[in-house]
């Protein structure tokens, strides 16, 4: 196919993949009332009689003129990007594909196949422990004083949870990748797990917003566990390639025993000498060795 060609089969597919995310984006403009409500559960609201005081409470409010249109206009997109991601995701796919190998085709499978329902998890986990977050950082506020929370920076707050757990939880994934690639060994990964785990929870610590050690646990606890994971699959997956290579346990600079015995079919049989060639019938030429010419 030739180049105008190409580029007119990505023009084609990204004007579908953007035509899925227009039609969720506007279906998702009627509900985005019951998106932003189910975004900000996590802040413990105030009642109608009740005053936020302290960090009992906090009320969710809007800071500008514009905000409830532009808020409502970046959550509808946003919804619009994730729920159509399928199709665009396709689109993309459908146009690299042509161009990768049979074995090239298999580890992207797997990969999409381990990395969707990973960055779920996380992102469920992140869903789930926001409440608690929430209510440390609101317990923060000193009596006399109260809470107003833009809902701006609140949706902010749980899309950058959501999407930190997330992208977390792949680290072990791209790890196996790395490992089936050959560029990483699981003896290696074994040497790395002590400044793994301090790693692990140091990133907790920092990237979870709290002070106390619900966040933290819960963001490194997960990771640590699918890192051995990785590791042990790894290591299976190291001596599957040993046992398919007799020459993997040599040194780099061991040469390999080398057989030079024909095999035939259940036994050894010896070569026979091969015979002479003729001689030649020119005797004059002079470019001939040991009695044959050049060519020969």
């Amino acid at each position: 196919m030739p180049l105008v060609e190409h580029l007119r089969e990505l023009r084609n597919r990204l004007s579908k993949g953007l035509l899925a995310i227009v039609v969720v984006t506007i279906v998702a403009v009627f509900y985005s009332e019951q998106i932003m409500s189910f975004l900000g559960d996590s802040v413990p609201k105030c009642g109608k009689d009740e005053v936020s005081d302290g960090g009992n409470c906090a009320d969710v409010v809007f800071n500008t003129l514009t905000s409830p249109f532009t808020t409502t206009i970046r959550i509808s997109l946003t919804t619009g990007i994730i729920v159509a991601s399928p199709v665009w995701l396709y689109q993309l796919w459908a146009f690299i594909a042509p161009g990768l190998h049979k074995n090239e085709k298999k580890y992207t499978y797997a990969f999409v196949a381990t990395a969707v329902p990973l960055f779920t998890a996380g992102a469920y986990l992140a869903y789930i422990i926001l409440p608690i977050s929430m209510k440390v950082l609101i317990s923060l506020t000193p009596e006399g004083s109260g809470n107003l929370l833009s809902l701006d920076e609140v949706l902010d707050f749980t899309t950058r949870m959501v999407l930190v757990f997330g992208v977390a939880f792949e680290l072990p994934l791209v790890l196996v990748m790395l490992n089936l690639t050959g560029v990483v060994t699981g003896r290696r990964m074994v040497g790395w797990w002590r400044g793994v785990v301090m790693g692990v929870f140091v990133f907790g610590a920092v990237i979870t917003p709290t002070t106390d050690p619900v966040g933290m646990l819960a963001l490194a606890g997960p990771i640590v566990i699918l890192y051995f994971g990785a590791v042990g699959f790894s290591l299976i997956n190291d001596r599957r390639k040993r046992r398919k290579n007799p020459d993997a346990e040599l040194d780099d600079d061991e040469a390999s025993d080398l057989d030079l015995a024909p095999e035939s079919v259940g036994s050894v049989e010896p070569v026979s000498a091969v015979p002479g060639l003729p001689e030649q019938a020119d005797s004059s030429r002079a470019s001939r060795v040991n009695g044959y010419d050049d060519i020969t």
